[in-house]
C-alpha cells in the first residue's frame, strides 16, 4: 500500500449526527435562527403535535393539508373529494383531514408529478378512483411501478380541464421543470394555484434547488407562476402555503442566487483560472484539484447572495428560513446549470496559447 492512500475513517455516531473525518461533510455549525414569522401557530400546537398535521380551509371547499414539511390539497364538491397529490408524510392523514370536513368520497386523485415524496401514499384512497396525471408521469410510473403510487388512469398532453360536481380545475403543462411531466393545477373560482417544487413559501427551498433535474426550465416555471391571477399557491413543502408575495421573494432570491453563481462562473470557469487551481493541487490529484475549483465557485456565490441586501434592505437570512445553510447547495447546481445548460459565450481556439475560454 502506498503512503498516501485514503487516511483511515473514523466515525462518530451520535443520535443527532453521524459524522466522519477526512471525507465526509462536516456537521452544521453555527447558524441564525429563521426568521421568527417563518413557523405558524399550528406548529407549536398541541394538537399538531399529537396528529402530526394540519388542515386549512383557503376558500369555499379549497383545502390546504401539511404536515409542516410537506404539503398537499384537496376541493369538495356537490360530487365528490378531488385529492391533489399524496405525500407519505401526511399518508392516512390526508383521509382523516378529508373526514374533518365532509363525509363524501374521493372520487379523483390529481398527481402533481411522478416523485414518490408527493404521491407516494396515493393508494389510500382506493381502487375506485380517477387518477388523472400528465402522460409523462403515467410512462414514468409504468417504467418504475409502485403500487402506493397506482397508475394514472386519464392522463393528458399539454391542457387539460376538469369539472367535477361544479368545481373546475385547469391543469396545463409548461414542459419539463422540477422534474418531466410536473403540472400546473389552476383553480380559477378560488383562486389557488398548486405548482409543486417550484418555490417553498417563507425558506430558501429544500438543497440543490429542490433537487430539480432542468433548472433552466426550473428558473422558468418561476416566473410562469406569476402568469395566473392567485391568491394562494400550494406549493408542496414547508410551513405554509404561498402568496404572491412571498413567490415574489422566492423568485428574487434565486435571481440572486443566478447572479452570484454567473459571477462565480466568469471569474473561476476561464481556463486560465482553472489551471492555476488544478496546479495548486498538484497534477496527481486532478479531482482534489476540481472539487476546489467547484468549491471556489460555490463560495463565491454564497457569499455573494449573503452579503446582499434584498428589495426591503433584509440580508436574505433575515427574510427567508434555511438561506444561510441552503444556499451552497443551489449555488453549486445553478452554476453547473450555467456550464451545462446555458449558451457558452466561447470555446476553445486551436493553435498554441490560445486565448481565455470558459470550461
Amino acid at each position: 500500500m502506498c503512503n498516501n492512500h485514503q487516511k483511515a475513517i473514523v466515525a462518530d455516531d451520535t443520535p443527532a449526527f453521524f459524522a466522519i473525518d477526512n471525507y465526509g461533510f462536516p456537521e452544521a455549525g453555527e447558524h441564525p435562527a429563521d426568521p421568527p414569522n417563518y413557523y405558524p401557530p399550528y406548529f407549536s400546537s398541541e394538537r399538531f403535535q399529537r396528529l402530526g398535521y394540519h388542515v386549512e380551509e383557503l376558500r369555499d371547499g379549497f383545502y390546504w393539508i401539511t404536515s409542516g414539511g410537506y404539503d398537499a390539497a384537496f376541493v369538495v364538491t356537490n360530487d365528490g373529494v378531488i385529492a391533489i397529490d399524496a405525500p407519505p408524510t401526511i399518508g392516512e392523514n390526508m383521509l382523516a383531514a378529508i373526514e374533518e370536513v365532509t363525509d363524501k368520497p374521493v372520487t379523483h386523485v390529481i398527481y402533481s408529478h411522478w416523485h414518490t415524496d408527493h404521491i407516494g401514499a396515493a393508494s389510500v384512497f382506493g381502487s375506485g378512483v380517477e387518477i388523472v396525471a400528465h402522460e409523462i408521469t403515467k410512462e414514468l410510473l409504468e417504467r418504475f411501478p409502485d403500487p402506493k403510487r397506482p397508475i394514472p388512469t386519464l392522463t393528458f398532453d399539454k391542457d387539460y380541464t376538469l369539472i367535477v360536481g361544479g368545481v373546475t380545475l385547469e391543469l396545463s403543462y409548461k414542459g419539463e421543470n422540477h422534474c418531466p411531466g410536473n403540472i400546473f393545477i389552476y383553480a380559477p373560482a378560488h383562486r389557488v394555484l398548486t405548482v409543486i417544487d417550484i418555490i417553498s413559501p417563507g425558506s430558501a427551498t429544500f438543497m440543490h434547488c429542490d433537487a430539480s433535474q432542468n433548472i433552466m426550465g426550473w428558473y422558468q416555471a418561476q416566473q410562469q407562476l406569476t402568469e395566473f391571477d392567485f391568491d394562494f399557491l400550494v406549493a408542496g413543502h414547508h410551513m405554509s402555503y404561498g402568496t404572491p408575495e412571498t413567490v415574489k421573494a422566492s423568485i428574487e432570491y434565486f435571481a440572486d442566487v443566478l447572479a452570484g453563481a454567473q459571477a462565480a462562473v466568469d471569474r473561476f470557469s476561464r481556463s486560465d483560472a482553472l489551471i492555476g487551481i488544478l496546479d495548486g493541487a498538484g497534477w496527481d490529484k486532478v479531482f482534489v484539484g476540481t472539487e476546489n475549483w467547484i468549491n471556489s465557485m460555490a463560495n463565491y456565490a454564497t457569499k455573494y447572495v449573503l452579503e446582499k441586501r434584498s428589495s426591503n434592505g433584509q440580508l436574505w437570512s433575515e427574510r427567508l428560513a434555511g438561506v444561510t445553510t441552503q444556499t451552497k447547495y443551489h449555488a453549486y447546481t445553478v452554476l453547473e446549470s450555467i456550464r451545462l445548460e446555458r449558451p457558452r459565450p466561447n470555446y476553445r481556439l486551436r493553435g498554441e496559447n490560445a486565448p481565455p475560454f470558459l470550461t
